[in-house]
């Protein structure tokens, strides 16, 4: 394994070392400008320069396969196995702006959290626009990062997938959707993987938005989506099931109301009523 990075260290060099030639002869200055935006917005997106052994050299996004073990159990700073109240402080939130989706059979919550804006824009600037937390009895199971669709104008699938292998290692690329709110009965959109990087634990799904131009990433724990994903499915059951009997109940108080108030008016009115 030692001698199969100490040879892929040397081919890097050696395309580096003949890199300046190549442009040289074969690029334009132009077409040179182009490719250094392009690679800034992507260096960007990948979030830190991952370091290559040691050697103190920013790894570029074409060398994802040196990633030994991607942790796939965080996104940035926030780490599956977080409860509501960490995840609120390390987003400088109140734990009481996190919204109640469901409370039975399991207590389902969501969180919004934006990184905050400084006064107009730079290349330098976040290109994550908002991240949705969802909570499985006050434990975080599923993110849902939107990137600002200026960040991300121009970029393509495979641009995105390059610069998120560069953190996360290799991607695969399944046929699947996947369904991007816990409360199902508000929001049943899906969207189309563009690309996967998973292990036994957890799973990062990349996707273009079918709403607005923009891309996304899924970072959800598999366990704790699974055990969500079916209390929410009872959640939704006992509510159905249950409406009629809360209709029922809503228009006795209803009724209830009107009564009590005809009832005032009538001890009001009947004394100086004078035909």
């Amino acid at each position: 394994m030692i001698s199969a990075r100490i040879l892929v260290i040397s081919m890097s060099w050696a395309v580096l070392s003949a890199a300046p030639l190549i442009y040289a002869q074969d690029v334009k200055p132009p077409e040179l400008t182009v490719i250094a935006q392009r690679r800034s917005v992507i260096q960007q997106l990948e979030l830190r320069p991952q370091r290559l052994l040691g050697l103190g050299l920013a790894v570029d996004p074409v060398s994802a396969p040196l990633i030994d073990t991607p942790d796939l159990s965080r996104y940035r700073e926030f780490q599956f196995g977080m409860n509501l109240l960490a995840i609120a402080k390390q987003a400088d939130r109140q734990p009481s702006e996190a919204r109640v989706i469901h409370q039975r059979p399991a207590v389902i919550q969501e969180l919004e959290w934006r990184p905050p804006r400084s006064v107009g824009s730079s290349p330098q600037a976040d290109p994550v626009k908002e991240v949705l937390f969802s909570f499985y009895n006050g434990e975080l199971f599923r993110m849902v990062v939107n990137y600002d669709q200026h960040r991300t104008d121009g970029l393509t699938d495979e641009d995105m997938v390059e610069a998120i292998s560069a953190r996360y290692g290799t991607a695969t690329r399944p046929d699947a959707k996947i369904v991007l709110f816990s409360s199902f009965q508000v929001y049943n959109d899906s969207e189309k993987v563009i690309a996967r990087w998973e292990d036994s634990q957890y799973s990062f799904n990349l996707f273009r938005s079918s709403y607005q131009p923009t891309f996304g990433i899924l970072v959800l724990s598999k366990r704790l989506d699974t055990m969500a994903g079916a209390a929410i499915v009872e959640a939704i059951r006992l509510d159905e099931q249950e409406a009629p009997q809360r209709e029922t109940e809503r228009q006795k108080k209803r009724d209830d109301e009107d009564h009590a108030a005809q009832e005032k008016a009538r001890l009001v009115n009947k004394p100086n009523f004078r035909p």
